[in-house]
């Protein structure tokens, strides 16, 4: 099962979905609600350090929860109140990239996703390779088939089972 769509670029720019969540919206990092704000924040932090953070995202009335995955050179951080984020991913059958920042202070920023045009090629060329090696066993299968069938018709095959 192939994980993208066949044409990725264009679901990205006809899906509402998509068109949604290509335009810059706010975030908030969602993760120990139930905490102080300062241990919410040293929590943030460190989970920037380990390459990971739950993020929701809200454009109107699609809110979108995710948590993303990143590896720790995409968690950069630009000046002492802000960390940018950048975490590739493959979304509904696309490829994107989701990028963003958040104020360390407020927990809180701006983030959008947009189409990662070198993923989609090179999931694509992965999927043609599969799509090419499963018509490959299923015709290597049918000639297997057909020469066994061919071998039970053989008259000589016949009359030595007669």
């Amino acid at each position: 099962m192939p994980r993208v769509v066949p044409d990725q670029r264009s679901k990205f720019e006809n899906e509402e979905f998509f068109r949604k969540l290509s335009r810059e919206c706010e975030i908030k990092y969602t993760g120990f609600r139930d905490r102080p704000h300062e241990e919410r924040q040293a929590r943030f932090q460190n989970a920037c350090r380990d390459g990971r953070s739950e993020i929701v995202s809200t454009h109107n009335a699609l809110a979108f929860t995710i948590i993303l995955i990143f590896y720790r050179r995409q968690c950069v951080e630009r000046s002492v109140s802000l960390v940018h984020l950048k975490a590739p991913m493959i979304l509904n059958g696309v490829c994107v990239i989701w990028r963003g920042w958040i104020d360390l202070q407020r927990l809180d920023g701006m983030g959008y996703l947009e189409y990662d045009d070198e993923r989609a090629q090179h999931e694509d060329a992965l999927a043609q390779a599969a799509f090419e090696e499963a018509r490959r066993r299923t015709r290597d299968f049918e000639d297997r088939d057909r020469s066994h069938r061919e071998d039970m018709e053989d008259p000589v095959v016949s009359k030595i089972w007669d």
